[in-house]
């Protein structure tokens, strides 16, 4: 299959290593594509809720893809973020063209663009972090529930329905929570003079020009692959926001794309992990 050529991709919250994911449906997309570069924008791998008994296959490719990539000299930033924040000790680390970093600054045709995960605006990160914890398990359950419904759906002959979309879009604090992020990172973004301003965290793909009485600034949040399936492409000095659901029209069968998956043990984890650096020649820092 010939793949699309991708100036920039932007993927964050695929939350590897929870039964939300939808790491089937990423292969698909990633395999589709030749990124010149490449932003992990934060929440890749959820540490938070890492379960060595949970761990499918599926969720090893993606790593051995993006590793893949690294072999063979695409530029990756892996941007930290909440769920991934143990990499925050590793900030400034350099694998080859691999670089581990807090955010990211990129010139894009006479341009700036400013890539960072977001959570850094987020309160109940900042003072209440076990409340962010308790939050994100409930959001897996939350998950976990919704697929059974959806599983039921489809049986009756109807399509699927995001119980968290439609819950984040109906209580008015959490519209609240989403705008104020946006403005908030859009405030920034126009103080530091960047015309591009590129989030996660959230879980709200978007694109759109926010203006202040300060300027104006292009914010975009490339989503997630728990709910939304969708990323952020650069091409030929336009950004476009990408959609599993309408590119590949598969959504009557993304649930059964989560059937029972063979898992990797922590020791076979682990050593698949220390294999795949070997082959691909990672494993020398500069």
């Amino acid at each position: 299959m010939k793949k699309r050529p991708v100036d920039i991709l932007v993927v964050s919250d695929v939350h590897l290593g929870t039964y939300g994911c939808h790491s089937k449906e990423l292969l698909k997309y990633l395999k589709s594509i030749a990124p010149k570069q490449v932003i992990l924008n934060g929440d890749i791998i959820d540490i938070w809720q890492f379960n060595k008994r949970y761990w499918p296959k599926s969720h090893m490719k993606v790593i051995k893809l993006f590793m893949d990539w690294i072999a063979k000299g695409v530029k990756v930033y892996y941007v930290t973020g909440n769920h991934d924040e143990m990499m925050r000790k590793f900030t400034g680390f350099q694998m080859g063209s691999l670089h581990i970093v807090n955010k990211v600054v990129l010139p894009l045709n006479g341009k700036k663009a400013w890539f960072f995960h977001g959570d850094v605006f987020d309160v109940t990160m900042q003072h209440s972090k076990w409340v962010a914890k308790l939050g994100a398990k409930g959001y897996d359950l939350l998950i976990l529930l919704n697929r059974a419904i959806n599983f039921i759906s489809k049986k009756l002959g109807k399509g699927p329905i995001s119980m968290s979309k439609k819950i984040k879009n109906g209580v008015k604090s959490a519209v609240k929570f989403i705008n104020n992020f946006e403005r908030t990172a859009a405030d920034i973004a126009i103080e530091n003079q960047y015309d591009y301003v590129v989030c996660g965290h959230i879980h709200q793909p978007e694109i759109r020009q926010i203006k202040t009485d300060k300027g104006q600034v292009t914010y975009l949040n490339s989503g997630d692959w728990i709910e939304n399936l969708t990323a952020l492409e650069y091409n030929n000095g336009e950004w476009q926001l990408y959609s599993y659901y309408e590119d590949f029209n598969t959504v009557n069968q993304l649930e059964d794309s989560h059937d029972e998956l063979p898992v990797l043990e922590k020791e076979e984890l682990f050593q698949s992990l220390m294999d795949e650096f070997q082959t691909s020649g990672l494993l020398k820092v500069k």
